[in-house]
């Protein structure tokens, strides 16, 4: 019943390399053309293929809507209305349908999910455009927009046919970039026989060989799909023949569950950044001394990464590459005041964002709510067990390291093809459903981690390391504490929770001072109590 909307899908993102090579043929020296071109065939592919009229008018709506945000409005909160604006008309179609009950229908939430990062981060460099230089880090001046760019070019960048559909999203400056050619200038002083090779006049290099090869993977990664999708999916997961099988092979299917569902989405994210590599966008570069080219500007996945990973960190790292640089520069670093460190406040609003942005649907929440428990687990881990499998001064692996990574990524792995369970079910019903029919394994497993770190053998880990005079441990812990978090999850629960606590204890002693707390007979603590009480609205 569902594949006619999914051939077409497969189809437009197959259809876009033929427009794509068409799109790069169009002459250097007239970028207008380049972007009636993509304007056309998005029109085409949201009518004409998938009859979305409904979604042109969601387009029109966020894209106007933010354009005129950013033109009308000025000041620090700007952003911040585009923001609500486009994540607030996003939620509701993604309400209406979960509504609907429509989870694989192909209608334009996935477009405009990739629409909000770009809008989004639209308005902040048009922002980074009015503020001082010095007011601004690198990565701001490399984007910010002195001014709006006309609507032509902006309605070619929000509707880029080779990432409309899936992304990958990208700010409007490459973009910009890209249309003019000056995204392909060679660095200064390159020997002229290191050129990338081009066709003619063009200064887009020549990029045949590696669309083709993303293709190839990509078009593997759906057939691979095809095949064990018939084998590993919700249904088997939820109907009464699962549980004829024993544990350990209900734990496996659920392993294969996961990795099945993983392969939809490499083989849509391979065939889309190949689509953007033939166009030319996926340029990153080249090295001046071998005249290798980059192409990896847009790269939403590595999927060797993702199944190979030892940790979560390491896992949520390579999955969703370009939602991960989203949230990270236009969330948790815009929360937190110039001058300051990223703390609790910037860990909550991005995490908030992360799941608002994904959907409703309560299996989304129980995933991420679990992975934000797992990220702390495998802080705790690295800090505190790995430094035993290497050596003392923290350089080189023991005879015994191999054996804790092979147990790392066997945990790992079973970790989150529990944890990320019901982002497949999305129902609460049949998320809870699939957790007790393996026996909350992984749930029980924080919960002992949890305590294990929280417990006395916390101090001594500590003490014994110390007295092994690693090195390891400090700067591990330093660079740990330093991380930022990935997918928007918290890096440490302990700590976010420990810095709440701090500034509400900070601004108990400032508003009433110290000495007026202990002169009124209350403690600091209940002090704190009653603040947040206030704040809260509940009697602690």
């Amino acid at each position: 019943m569902l594949m006619g909307p999914i051939v077409k899908l497969l189809a437009s993102f197959l259809l876009s390399y033929p427009l794509a090579g068409v799109l790069k043929r169009i002459p250097d020296a007239k970028p207008y053309q380049k972007n009636l071109f993509t304007i056309t065939v998005s029109l085409f592919y949201l009518v004409g293929l998938f009859d979305l009229w409904t979604g042109i008018r969601t387009i029109f709506i966020s894209s106007v809507g933010a354009y005129m945000i950013a033109y009308y409005i000025e000041g620090p909160l700007m952003p911040w209305i585009g923001f609500i604006f486009v994540m607030g008309h996003m939620s509701v179609n993604h309400l209406y349908r979960q509504f609907i009950n429509a989870p694989d229908k192909v209608d334009i939430t996935g477009a405009q999910m990739v629409l909000v990062m770009k809008l989004t981060a639209f308005c902040w460099n048009v922002h980074d455009g009015r503020l001082p230089q010095n007011d601004i880090s690198d990565f701001q001046k490399e984007r910010a927009l002195p001014k709006l760019p006309g609507l032509l070019e902006f309605a070619g960048y929000v509707l880029f046919f080779p990432s409309l559909f899936a992304g990958p999203s990208f700010d409007y400056v490459e973009y910009r970039r890209y249309i003019e050619t000056t995204m392909f200038e060679v660095p200064a002083g390159t020997d002229p026989s290191k050129y990338p090779p081009t066709r003619k006049k063009r200064r887009i290099p020549r990029s045949g060989t590696p669309a083709g090869w993303k293709a190839g993977a990509g078009l593997f990664w759906i057939f691979a799909f095809l095949k064990l999708s018939g084998l590993y999916n919700k249904e088997l997961v939820l109907g009464d023949e699962y549980m004829q099988y024993g544990f350990l092979r209900r734990v496996w299917i659920l392993e294969m569950l996961g990795f099945t569902t993983r392969l939809k989405y490499y083989g849509v994210w391979a065939l889309t950044e190949g689509a953007c590599i033939l166009s030319g966008i996926g340029y990153k570069g080249m090295d001046p001394k071998t005249g290798r080219v980059h192409w990896n500007r847009l790269q939403n996945v590595n999927p060797q990464g993702v199944e190979m990973a030892q940790n979560s960190r390491a896992y949520l790292e390579n999955w969703n590459i370009n939602t991960n640089h989203w949230l990270r520069n236009y969330m948790y670093l815009r929360v937190t005041p110039k001058g300051k460190r990223p703390g609790f406040r910037a860990s909550l609003a991005t995490f908030v964002t992360s799941a608002f942005w994904h959907g409703f649907y309560p299996g989304y929440y129980l995933t991420f709510v679990l992975a934000a428990f797992l990220q702390t687990i495998a802080k705790n881990t690295r800090r505190y067990i790995r430094p035993f499998f290497l050596t003392p001064d923290g350089q080189h692996p023991t005879p015994y390291k191999r054996y804790y990574d092979i147990l790392s990524y066997l945990i790992t792995q079973l970790a989150f093809c529990f944890t990320t369970a019901p982002f497949v079910v999305l129902a609460l019903p049949d998320s809870l459903l699939v957790w007790a029919r393996v026996y909350f394994y992984t749930i029980i497993g924080v919960a002992l981690s949890m305590a294990f770190f929280a417990s006395p053998a916390k101090p001594w880990l500590i003490k014994h390391l110390n007295e092994r005079r690693n090195p390891a441990l400090q700067r591990t812990a330093s660079q740990e504490s330093m991380k930022e978090p990935v997918m928007g999850l918290p890096h440490d629960l302990g700590q976010d929770f420990e810095e709440v606590y701090q500034e509400v204890k900070d601004e108990v002693e400032k508003r009433r001072g110290i000495s007026g707390a202990r002169s009124s007979g209350l403690s600091v603590g209940q002090e704190v109590k009653d603040v947040l009480s206030q704040r809260t609205g509940n009697v602690l």
